[in-house]
């Protein structure tokens, strides 16, 4: 079967596809999401004073990045049943996807906040600051820029670690071709047009990012020019 130009311009603009695409991008935003919320629980678990709350938190990543994520979706979807406990297909891709990121995340972010100078911790807490207020206008803020552009390439790997969702059967963009290739027969040109429609989703991403990067690695307050002129007697 030689290559078809038509099947290929009707696969790369069919609704079916682009139906995939679209699963792609709000399951992986909706897992990173979450994702994000436990490893920023988790990193400040690894590093509290409290023994059990970082055991909790060192097992929970020695566990989730140690093992492949497509074991991890097949034990919550085929195997947690055995157990009594039944996720849709919906529920655990996104379970498995968002607590494998979050194991990950918790490492940035904990790198992040530990590139903050010990000193600046200091000061805030001889200012009177408690913990909240500390990590809210002291630490986040400079960890920030620590943990975007880490952050932004987990995203896009998660654009296209999703596809492992299609082995339980997730309707997303990988699964479609998969479907779609073994109905029409035309694997090459299926294929195709889904690592095009990866492509074009991680390069948006990819530029977002930039954006997103440039106005974080802005300097904090004033320029020097107008800290000095502020600081001019009248």
């Amino acid at each position: 079967m030689t290559w078809s130009w038509d099947s290929f311009f009707e696969y790369m603009f069919s609704y079916y596809m682009l139906q995939g695409a679209w699963t792609t991008i709000w399951l992986s935003v909706v897992s990173m999401v979450i994702g994000c919320s436990l490893g920023f629980v988790a990193a400040l678990m690894k590093m509290s004073k409290n023994p059990v709350l970082r055991g909790i938190a060192d097992f929970y990543v020695w566990l989730w990045r140690g093992t492949p994520l497509l074991v991890q979706l097949v034990i919550i979807y085929a195997g947690l049943p055995q157990i009594g406990i039944r996720l849709g297909v919906i529920e655990s891709a996104i379970l498995g996807l968002a607590v494998n990121e979050g194991a990950y995340f918790a490492e940035i972010v904990r790198a992040g906040i530990m590139s903050v100078d010990r000193g600046q911790n200091d000061a805030a807490r001889a200012l009177g600051m408690d913990y909240r207020r500390l990590m809210r206008i002291v630490i986040l803020p400079q960890a920030t820029r620590v943990i975007i552009p880490p952050l932004g390439n987990q995203f896009n790997g998660m654009l296209k670690t999703s596809s492992l969702a299609s082995v339980i059967s997730m309707e997303e963009l990988l699964r479609h071709a998969q479907q779609l290739a073994q109905i029409e027969f035309r694997v090459l040109e299926v294929y195709i047009v889904a690592a095009i429609g990866y492509l074009i989703m991680t390069s948006v991403w990819g530029a977002i990012q930039k954006r997103i990067e440039a106005h974080y690695d802005k300097p904090f307050g004033g320029s020097v020019q107008g800290v000095a002129a502020a600081s001019m007697p009248r």
